[in-house]
């Protein structure tokens, strides 16, 4: 005769926590439980989400529907596929609070209906801005220095779908001999931690160096950027902004590399490659977020159609992975 489902579930629990190795699964859920500012990014949520009510269905609590909402982004799920992944996950569902004697998994039309909600009010930009204040109160965000970069984010080319076209937001840029459609991110970076503070979403076809002013957080001294930023420092926006601010910076911008090839051999050649090899070295911190966005959480192509949702869903990453970057420190 067969146990009860409740005690199946118990035995399976019970046998799961005496298990002997702990997966890489559970290590980083574990981590995570520890950096993430769960209080703080839920006084964020908390005046957008639905209270019970006396018709209807009651909410499910907005700490699971976070929980669940990171779980998408660290693993780079659809909504479905993040239900399915919950459900078949011991460790998922202990890092969610579930007991599914008790509970069942919140389904994926839920998740769409929580995602939206963020979107509409602009939450994840705010969940951004609180995880860096923790993280400047934390003394590991710094404000002297800033590094400005981007990086192509693929969408998908295919027109099989209801409207026989591409996303009209999206566009084609070509980097090096290649061709690339979809969209760009364009993040500004604490020099000192490597930490991302500022973000801006494009097309993938918009300059790099146009988006440079609204990357300045206001308080940077100098200012370090690869050869797509040359003239950055003579533009009028650019101008404009710092004169706003009151704000002096050093530019730190690499040279074409055209530029040091057509000086003559001799110290001075030697010099201005010593110095582009230091600057470049210092730039190098801009790549960080961008290797634990795009090759721990998988965000390497859009899954929403239009800017505003792919924006949504890079501030949330970065501010993930910013979490993910000091989790060394951070953790108790």
């Amino acid at each position: 005769m067969n146990a009860p489902a409740s005690s199946q579930i118990s035995f399976a629990q019970a046998e799961y926590d005496k298990k002997k190795k702990r997966t890489r699964r559970e290590v980083f859920l574990e981590k995570m439980e520890q950096v993430v500012p769960w209080s703080r990014l839920m006084q964020v949520i908390e005046p957008y989400y639905p209270k019970s009510g006396k018709r209807g269905r009651p909410p499910i609590g907005l700490e699971r529907m976070l929980r669940m909402y990171f779980v998408q982004q660290w693993y780079g799920l659809a909504d479905e596929a993040v239900e399915d992944a919950v459900y078949d996950s011991q460790a998922l569902r202990n890092f969610m609070g579930i007991d599914l004697s008790r509970t069942s998994v919140p389904d994926a039309t839920t998740l769409m209906g929580f995602r939206h909600l963020l979107e509409a009010h602009d939450l994840t930009k705010a969940m951004l801005v609180e995880a860096n204040v923790m993280l400047m109160e934390r003394g590991l965000l710094m404000t002297q220095g800033t590094l400005v970069d981007a990086t192509l984010i693929a969408a998908p080319s295919s027109t099989k779908n209801k409207d026989h076209a591409r996303d009209p937001e999206m566009h084609q840029a070509k980097k090096g001999n290649q061709w690339h459609f979809g969209a760009k991110a364009h993040i500004g970076v604490d020099k000192d931690s490597g930490l991302v503070h500022t973000l801006t979403t494009t097309a993938a076809n918009v300059s790099d160096i146009s988006q440079t002013a609204a990357l300045l957080h206001g308080q940077e001294q100098d200012v370090w950027a690869d050869a797509g930023y040359v003239g950055v420092d003579k533009r009028e926006d650019m101008q404009e902004a710092l004169a706003a601010n009151e704000q002096t910076v050093q530019w730190h911008v690499a040279k074409r590399r055209k530029t040091i090839e057509k000086l003559d051999d001799g110290w001075q050649k030697d010099l201005a490659q010593a110095y582009e090899k230091l600057k470049a070295r210092v730039r190098a911190y801009v790549e960080h977020p961008f290797h634990v966005v795009k090759n721990i959480f998988k965000y390497k192509k859009t899954r929403y159609k239009g800017l505003a949702k792919n924006d949504a869903q890079l501030n949330v990453l970065f501010a993930l992975s910013n979490l993910y970057m000091v989790r060394g420190e951070l953790r108790p």
